[in-house]
């Protein structure tokens, strides 16, 4: 049996977001920028995908939703144009960031910080939570940018990000969110929420790779990343990826759509998984169900290294990870693991299992005894733990 469990770090394409793609590939290949029929005959569709995205997030006309390669780029475009815009002038020299942002936000915070940007990186509690109300204690009058994802991909937790936009606008400060987890996950409403920059990408909710998008709302919009033409109102230059807004609008439809019929069933699936994982001896799982999204879940067995883990498992045909699938060539300890202080031999035996709306109970039976068996040969053969017949499950 081949089982996928690492949907966090990508997911099938639906197989309904593949067929309204199709056509856009050697039927209506036009450039939408270009002024003959071929070009027309992809203006309807794109127009139609582009309101199924605003209507995913509830955004209103008069803001701008960009469309972009990806998040990552999304997410460069956020925090590169802050320091032209604010940083590079002088106007300020500060921005905000959580310690366990997506490699996008910190490599690039890290990249500012040798120009001279000065970077926040705010702390996680032991369950792997950021308190807003932290975030008042490090903005300052220098301060051009507050950026926090919405819900983490490695542990699932979900953010204050409603509380933390509050105390932004408060503060007169920029506030962005890394939203690629959420969608699909948790209700978005930009009409609502105090959000001036919103990035996610399509193939982490059924849509297609290389495909994304950056909300930003009116008044606050961002200087190019990308120059050289006029698409996307002078914003992002780059022909439009026709077929993969198409794909993204579809995809963000249904994952709207199924958000309350879905999130049920794939709930009852995790918490099945985690009930039968946590009856090993010296398992731990990071964060409280009631705040992750109902997909996720990071757990640890004690005296495995992750990797020996995902040996077992993929040779049994599972797919899961150790933690981002953009710094998965990066055998480093879990930066989760580490940042809520787990002690030094938990934090290389981090496992991330996500699921999705196409994940089977047979598929997570199967994975439940898989993992069985790969920590009773683990641990058998480890050299550091010391099997104990003891009933020692926690949650951290």
């Amino acid at each position: 049996m081949r089982v996928y469990l690492d949907n966090n770090a990508t997911t099938i394409v639906d197989p309904q977001v593949k067929t309204v793609m199709d056509p856009f590939f050697c039927q209506y290949y036009g450039n939408p920028n270009s002024l003959h029929a071929f070009a027309s005959d992809t203006h309807i569709d794109l127009n139609r995908s582009l309101e199924k995205i605003y209507a995913g997030i509830n955004a209103p006309k008069e803001d701008s939703v960009v469309v972009t390669s990806c998040a990552t780029e999304s997410n460069n475009w956020v925090l590169k144009s802050i320091y032209f815009d604010y940083i590079l002038t002088g106007r300020k020299n500060h921005i905000i960031i959580s310690e366990v942002e997506h490699p996008s936000i910190i490599a690039t915070a890290r990249f500012l910080e040798s120009l001279g940007t000065k970077v926040t990186y705010l702390p996680i509690n032991s369950e792997g939570l950021i308190e807003a109300h932290t975030i008042r204690d490090f903005i300052t009058d220098k301060t051009a940018l507050v950026s926090i994802m919405w819900a983490n991909n490695e542990t699932g937790a979900i953010f204050p990000i409603e509380e933390i936009a509050e105390i932004c606008q408060e503060k007169g400060v920029l506030f962005h969110t890394d939203a690629v987890q959420a969608i699909g996950k948790v209700p978005v409403n930009m009409q609502e929420l105090k959000v001036d920059y919103l990035t996610f990408s399509a193939h982490k909710f059924h849509g297609p790779k290389g495909i994304g998008a950056l909300y930003m709302r009116k008044g606050k919009e961002l200087k190019p990343l990308l120059h050289g033409g006029e698409h996307m109102g002078g914003l992002r230059s780059g022909t439009l990826n026709v077929p993969g807004i198409v794909g993204m609008g579809k995809a963000m439809e249904l994952a709207v759509d199924s958000l309350m019929f879905d999130m049920p069933d794939v709930k009852a699936l995790r918490d099945h998984l985690e009930d039968e994982l946590l009856k090993i001896n010296d398992t731990f799982v990071v964060t409280p169900r009631e705040k992750r999204t109902h997909n996720t879940m990071l757990i640890s067995f004690r005296g495995i290294e992750g990797e020996a883990m995902l040996w077992d498992l993929n040779k049994a045909g599972i797919g899961a990870s150790t933690g981002s699938a953009c710094a998965s060539e990066d055998l480093e300890s879990n930066p989760v693991m580490e940042a809520i202080g787990a002690e030094a031999d938990l934090a290389h035996t981090a496992i991330r299992f996500s699921l999705s709306r196409f994940t089977t109970k047979e598929e997570v039976d199967y994975t439940i005894g898989v993992v069985h068996e790969a920590v009773k040969r683990l641990r058998g053969i480890s050299s550091s733990y010391a099997y104990t017949p003891k009933d020692h499950v926690s949650e951290l």
